[in-house]
């Protein structure tokens, strides 16, 4: 008798699909805002703009991944983080043009799905959009046999956020003698890890569970401290202080991504000792003598985001800034130049 063929066999299980939408469904509505008019299940996700709040009212769109940070999840099959990474990679991105986040959706890829790990993964995407204050609106749950090494899968995020016309910040009113505010990360964020990964596993060979006295973790532990969200450090300034730019430090760290929000004829310079330097920055750099300028390039080095504010402002805005619980510097000025950033040991 000639086997018959069915997608189960193939490799995708639609029954398990659907238990996994079942189970996440409950947590998934907890992070809903009364703007969304739509459940999980449908087509698409309805969200309702409220044009009492906004007169003038601009979408603000963003998209990322966690990139290969996933691998230290794979390694230590700890799942319940990654989450957060990517929600804070999209929303802190929109955060930027001084949007509101409003509604996050996901995709989530593997070989064959894994209800226990996608659940956890779900989990911190949960976690990070309550943090955001944004509604997880959908997603998608790709199930590829031969697609994806067993065990492993990917990430993508995608965040929309709103704001007021007249409100948007993009840098142009940026001037020399503004004063730089850097917020503090929460170690390495999501980017680097090709680096770390080469550093400390290829040429180390050293393991997730390897305990770091300076460090009071292990490896794996410091290696997956989820990305800070700086939503509410956004909100509790922007009625308060006058914010002309800010800058999310990703890829590229503060050289790369401070001047994208510059005006023509401005650059920045950053005093290199006014804050304190995550003790992973110095294992990194000393452990696999990184010149100081590819450390730079590389990571964010301590400073996770850059509110830029007029002198006036600058000290109000640390003060309001520890008050809500964010550690946070003053590390340098504006000053005239070519759009670029330079490094002060004064």
């Amino acid at each position: 008798m000639e086997q018959k063929l069915t997608y189960k066999k193939s490799g995708v299980d639609i029954d398990e699909g659907e238990r996994f939408v079942h189970i996440i469904s409950p947590m998934v509505k907890k992070t809903f805002r009364k703007e969304v008019l739509t459940g999980i299940g449908s087509f698409n996700a309805l969200f309702n703009i409220d044009t009492r709040k906004y007169k003038s009212p601009v979408l603000v769109s963003g998209t990322d991944g966690v990139g290969t940070k996933l691998k230290i999840a794979f390694m230590m099959d700890k799942h319940d983080t990654v989450g957060i990474d990517l929600v804070a990679m999209c929303v802190n991105d929109i955060l930027t043009s001084g949007a509101e986040p409003l509604f996050f959706l996901d995709y989530f890829a593997s070989g064959k799905l894994n209800s226990k790990t996608a659940i956890n993964v779900i989990k911190g995407i949960v976690k990070g959009c309550k943090e955001a204050g944004c509604a997880l609106v959908g997603g998608e749950t790709a199930e590829m046999p031969g697609f994806y090494p067993e065990n492993e899968y990917d990430l993508s995020g995608f965040a929309v956020g709103v704001v007021e016309k007249k409100e948007i910040i993009n840098g142009s009113r940026i001037r020399q003698g503004d004063l730089l505010i850097g917020i503090a990360s929460d170690g390495i964020h999501s980017n680097g890890y090709s680096l770390v990964r080469k550093l400390f596993f290829d040429i180390k060979k050293m393991k997730v569970d390897t305990y770091f006295p300076e460090l009071k973790k292990t490896l794996g532990e410091e290696l997956l401290r989820p990305t800070k969200i700086y939503v509410k450090a956004f909100m509790a300034l922007k009625n308060q202080v006058d914010i002309k730019g800010m800058a999310h430090i990703t890829g590229g760290g503060i050289p790369g991504n401070l001047p994208r929000i510059f005006p023509r004829g401005i650059s920045a310079v950053i005093k290199e000792n006014s804050w304190d330097v995550p003790e992973i920055f110095k294992i990194i750099r000393e452990m696999g003598n990184v010149p100081k300028d590819d450390m730079r390039r590389t990571f964010n080095m301590g400073i996770g985001y850059i509110i830029v504010v007029p002198e006036v402002d600058a000290y109000n805005a640390l003060k309001i800034l520890k008050k809500i619980g964010y550690k946070s510097f003053l590390i340098g000025n504006i000053v005239k130049g070519g759009k670029d950033v330079r490094y002060s040991e004064n």
